[in-house]
């Protein structure tokens, strides 16, 4: 009877201890438990003046202006908008991850008698500044030993925030190239010494000016200004520049220009640096910095690489008219609107006689031909490619508002296609333009 009460009174203080684990691990985690103490009670919007003491000793002044951070010292430049903030910011959220010391008596042991990185702030109504000193890593290196100059505790940071603090002149400076609008540049002019290439927005267009007029490839020309406006300096080589000639600059392997907004903003690339960038600078600006290689490379690229590549602008679903001439019979098809409800465009043969043709088959031989790409441009072809034209397509494209005309023509087992008030030729695959004409022979 003992023993069976002994089991019921186990049983009670299980299922009491049970419900209690339940009820206690439904309940909301104490938020202050693992919140750390902030180091600094400050807003990152609020701090106006930053300066920073790097291991080197080199010293950089930051102070916030009304066009964003500027660096007053050792130059009156642009600041990294990037890197001065995110000090801001991480100065404004800066945890003590465990205080070591509150009266430090040896701060040697620590690195910090003589700090490697010291990082001073000042807020906005603030009379005096504050500043961060950091020393050493711990030995297991997940964790730095810092203290405030007016202090003598010494308290641990994250290890990892290093990389945020420990920042020379160089890195805190705005290290853009070339500062121009985007999306109001009109033209690019790329000046090597063995040709110019020039570049004209058109509407939404780019065109090739020179050396020859032709389409510009949209992309291509695109990406070449994007890469002109992110371009970073790899390094600061002269702040003052007197003598251009020994960085290749004096007679600029490339010069490029970009108009926009009624501005021009000239990039000039000079010789190779010995740690494989490459010279360049700022024509308005006294400084000799280094670019990337990879920028001089794509500025070094030959015409044909921004010239447009298709050989019709035009596509099956907005041609509106297609003209095919072959051994003097020209061929003539068009777009016809549809009557009727939910009725739909149709394609007609109209000359030289006029029939319906199956248009869904149609608009799959006008794809061949409007696919028809370029391999390779070149500025003089064969004598015998044009006397005696392959074919000439002239196709109307936008409800008739757009009318483009190609001329191909043959040689040996090479095509050709020239683009009327077009400079140059195009090389295409043989194959493709035979087997486009000859989807479209089945029209006849």
């Amino acid at each position: 009877m003992r023993g069976g009460r002994s089991t019921l009174i186990l049983v009670v203080v299980f299922l009491g201890l049970l419900g209690y684990y339940v009820y206690d691990s439904r309940q909301p985690a104490d938020p202050a438990v693992d919140e750390k103490p902030k180091a600094f009670t400050v807003e990152a919007d609020k701090i106006e003046d930053l300066t920073v003491k790097a291991p080197s000793g080199e010293t950089t002044k930051l102070r916030k202006g009304s066009a964003g951070w500027e660096m007053v010292d050792p130059a009156g430049t642009a600041a990294d908008q990037t890197e001065a903030t995110s000090i801001a910011q991480t100065l404004s959220t800066l945890e003590i991850q465990r205080v070591i010391d509150e009266n430090a008596s040896d701060l040697a042991q620590y690195g910090l008698a003589e700090p490697k990185i010291e990082v001073e702030f000042r807020a906005s109504g603030q009379k005096t500044a504050t500043r961060l000193q950091l020393g050493d890593k711990t030995p297991t290196g997940g964790e730095l030993y810092a203290k405030t100059a007016d202090s003598k505790r010494v308290f641990l940071i994250a290890s990892y925030l290093d990389a945020t603090f420990n920042k020379t002149p160089f890195a805190l400076r705005d290290k853009a190239v070339l500062k121009f609008e985007r999306d109001k540049v009109t033209s690019l002019e790329i000046a090597r010494p063995k040709d110019t290439l020039a570049f004209a927005k058109e509407g939404s267009d780019w065109n090739l000016t020179k050396p020859s007029r032709a389409s510009g490839d949209y992309s291509a020309i695109e990406g070449v200004i994007g890469q002109i406006q992110s371009a970073q300096m790899t390094a600061l080589t002269s702040t003052d520049a007197k003598d251009l000639k020994q960085y290749g600059l004096d007679k600029p392997a490339v010069t490029a220009t970009i108009v926009s907004g009624g501005g021009r903003h000239t990039l000039e690339v000079g010789k190779p640096s010995a740690d494989g960038s490459v010279y360049a600078r700022d024509a308005t600006r006294p400084l000799v910095f280094t670019i990337s290689q990879a920028l001089a490379t794509e500025l070094d690229k030959p015409a044909a690489d921004y010239r447009k590549k298709d050989i019709f602008e035009s596509r099956s679903f907005n041609a509106t008219r297609l003209e095919l001439t072959r051994d003097n019979v020209t061929l003539a098809f068009e777009k016809v609107k549809g009557t009727g409800e939910n009725a739909s465009d149709k394609w007609q043969l109209v000359a030289p006689t006029k029939k319906d043709v199956d248009s869904s088959k149609f608009e799959a031989a006008l794809t061949q031909l409007s696919g028809l790409r370029a391999e390779s441009f070149v500025e003089t072809t064969p004598s015998a490619a044009f006397k005696t034209p392959a074919a000439i397509v002239t196709v109307k494209s936008d409800e008739g508002k757009k009318e483009e005309r190609v001329t191909f023509g043959k040689s040996g087992s090479d095509t050709f296609a020239a683009r009327a008030g077009e400079s140059g030729v195009a090389k295409i695959d043989t194959l493709a333009f035979d087997n486009a004409l000859k989807a479209l022979d089945e029209f006849k």
